[in-house]
């Protein structure tokens, strides 16, 4: 008998070469906890040496007054796992640019990682918004050259044709942030949303 999980739920389009910027969409069926209806942006990628990138939506048990010393807002700032990649590492993607924290290095249009550390606190410390402008996270995922591309074809990553505005990457959370970007990948994925999370529920 035909594997029915396939004949419902494999989409035949075609895939493009992936690049910074892009937003990747895990198939519904992807089991490893860290990327289970997640989505993801390339933050580098060199086709001879591979990409890095972060799971935007799956956020972790930790805010950023657990793990820091010097965070006074009252605001609970959540923490996202980005991947399963050195995971002991504290970083940040943000929407700010080098105006607001210097040395922040552009990725994308309108997309940044890194810079000043003590900027990007004072900013948040001053009581300026984080959803939309700054998310935090721990570790990253990381592909060897070649696999990235073999993941895409076959169909393990749905690569994003139009990417949502950074304002638009860096707001929401969960499987909400999955389905929505889901339904925004077109017709051809509107199979994808009738899975919950945790398939055990169907």
């Amino acid at each position: 008998m035909k594997d029915l999980t396939t004949l419902l739920f494999k989409i035949q389009t075609a895939t493009r070469m992936p690049a910074a910027g892009h937003v990747l969409v895990s198939e519904p069926f992807l089991s490893e906890e860290c990327f289970n209806h997640g989505v993801m942006t390339i933050i580098d990628y060199l086709p001879e040496e591979g990409a890095t990138g972060v799971v935007l939506n799956n956020r972790c048990e930790y805010t950023l007054d657990k793990l820091l010393d010097g965070v006074h807002t009252e605001e609970a700032i959540p923490v996202f796992c980005g991947g399963p990649t050195a995971q002991d590492r504290l970083f940040f993607i943000h929407t700010l640019g080098p105006e607001i924290v210097p040395d922040a290095r552009r990725f994308a249009d309108g997309l940044y990682v890194g810079g000043n550390f003590d900027a990007a606190l004072d900013y948040i410390n001053k009581g300026y918004p984080t959803e939309g402008c700054i998310r935090f996270f721990i570790g990253y995922s990381n592909w060897v050259e070649g696999q990235l591309e073999k993941e895409i074809e076959e169909g393990t990553w749905a690569n994003m044709p139009n990417v949502p505005t950074p304002e638009e990457l860096l707001t929401d959370a969960g499987d909400s942030y999955w389905h929505r970007t889901v339904k925004a990948l077109g017709h051809d994925y509107r199979s994808w949303q009738l899975l919950p999370r945790n398939v055990t529920c169907n």
